[in-house]
């Protein structure tokens, strides 16, 4: 058996995944979890019938062979899935737009887009799959939800093509505008009155933030929008929510920020959420407000690792080769150094290309051995500011597939930095 899940509390993106992973994957069973927001509840109402979705209690683990999984790879925020989490002989498949998770496969379709539908809509129209005009516009939801109709800061230009393609198939704007309403009405209004009203702005690593402790009683829906609505009056890098329901007794975070050194999507990770590098949210069951709010503060302004410059943690000197040195020698210092690659200069010390296992690969006769080292080098090199973020250099990374980056100062290789090094940081800091 194949299936398809997605996180809980669903949303647009994470059914418009879903629902386009089964054109991916025919035969699969598309699992949709218990916990969906209020949006897609009003839209399922009205298309239910269209769509053959499973509940997690439904399936039999024991029968998965196979399991696709979209819009997140944690398995904390998977319904029901927890046996799966030991299976060696499972295969997993990962389509996501989020860079953190800790769902572990060789199988990874990771890519920081503004919405995960994007991911999957691309690979429908290389495969030349063919969609309805209710698939086309379901995706469009999605997309249009998770990049605010694209104008949020994430949006990238595969997020337009893909909305470009989708509307080439039809998809109905008309419904879109029906169901992508927010909520806004007198709850709402009070709640960013009172919030506006009580607004602190503080000072943290440098940037601005504000933190709003409130209390409501019940549901209360598009919380996410009053906070983003509040970062923007109070004017500030970031603003963190902390809505406390007195009826239930739980605590609702919510994070907006505009910078990427503050990664809201790793803040709430480490409190039980997740999100993106913008925005994020967690809840947390009998939790004490001043107690979060404290969190919030030590993780954004002492413990958040994005707060950190790359000059300390990188490593220097750099060792180079001239691009006229032949491979076998350069194939010997790798080897003596113990690393898997390292960057090539001209006589002026500009770098000019980087070398690594894969570029190795390329040599397939012993006489390239003797061969300059440029014959083989990569030319495309990808290198960053010494006054970047670690967390900017992981997504250079990520998105390159590449295992280390140049650190440059005035044009000028001052250090390296290896994704080991990264990840060795960033999981000291942030352990499961």
């Amino acid at each position: 058996m194949i299936i398809i899940t997605t996180h809980k509390g669903a949303d647009f993106d994470a059914l418009a995944s879903l629902v386009a992973a089964t054109l991916l994957y025919p035969g699969a069973k598309p699992v949709l979890p218990t916990s969906i927001n209020a949006n897609l509840k009003a839209f399922l109402s009205i298309h239910k019938d269209l769509f053959d979705f499973y509940s997690p209690k439904d399936i039999i683990l024991e029968h998965v062979k196979k399991l696709v999984v979209v819009d997140t790879h944690s398995w904390n925020r998977l319904e029901r899935m927890e046996k799966l989490k030991t299976r060696k002989d499972l295969e997993i498949i990962i389509w996501d737009h989020h860079s953190e998770g800790d769902i572990e496969t060789d199988h990874k379709n990771i890519s920081e887009t503004g919405a995960a539908v994007t991911l999957l809509v691309k690979e429908i129209e290389k495969k030349r799959k063919l969609i309805t005009p209710i698939q086309a516009t379901l995706f469009l939801m999605g997309l249009y939800e998770d990049t605010g109709n694209l104008t949020f800061p994430s949006t990238l230009a595969e997020d337009a093509y893909a909305a470009g393609f989708l509307l080439d198939r039809k998809a109905d704007l008309h419904i879109l505008s029906t169901f992508l309403q927010h909520a806004y009405g007198k709850k709402q209004k009070d709640i960013l009155f009172q919030m506006v009203r009580k607004a602190k702005r503080t000072e943290a690593s440098g940037f601005s933030i504000s933190i709003s402790k409130m209390e409501i009683s019940g549901r209360v829906q598009n919380l996410a929008m009053v906070l983003q609505m509040y970062r923007e009056i109070v004017n500030v890098d970031a603003a963190f929510g902390i809505f406390r329901d007195v009826e239930r007794n739980i605590c609702m975070v919510i994070g907006r920020s505009k910078v990427d050194e503050i990664n809201v999507g790793l803040i709430m990770r480490s409190v039980g959420g997740g999100g993106h590098p913008g925005a994020g949210s967690a809840l947390l069951k009998a939790a004490n407000p001043d107690t979060i709010e404290e969190m919030l503060v030590e993780l954004i302004s002492g413990n958040q690792y994005s707060s950190i410059m790359l000059s300390d943690i990188m490593s220097y000197p750099v060792v180079t080769v001239l691009e006229d040195t032949k491979v076998e020698e350069v194939a010997m210092i790798l080897r003596n150094m113990g690393c898997t690659g390292m960057p090539i200069v001209d006589k002026d010390d500009h770098i000019v290309g980087v070398v690594s296992r894969r570029d190795f690969k390329k040599m397939r006769q012993s006489k390239h051995m003797l061969l300059p080292i440029k014959a083989f080098m990569s030319r495309n090199v990808i290198t960053i500011q010494h006054d970047k973020s670690a967390i900017e250099a992981a997504r250079l990374m990520i998105k390159n597939d590449i295992g280390r980056i140049p650190v440059m100062k005035d044009d000028k290789i001052i250090g390296i930095i290896t994704r080991s090094d990264a990840m060795m940081y960033f999981y000291d800091l942030l352990p499961d």
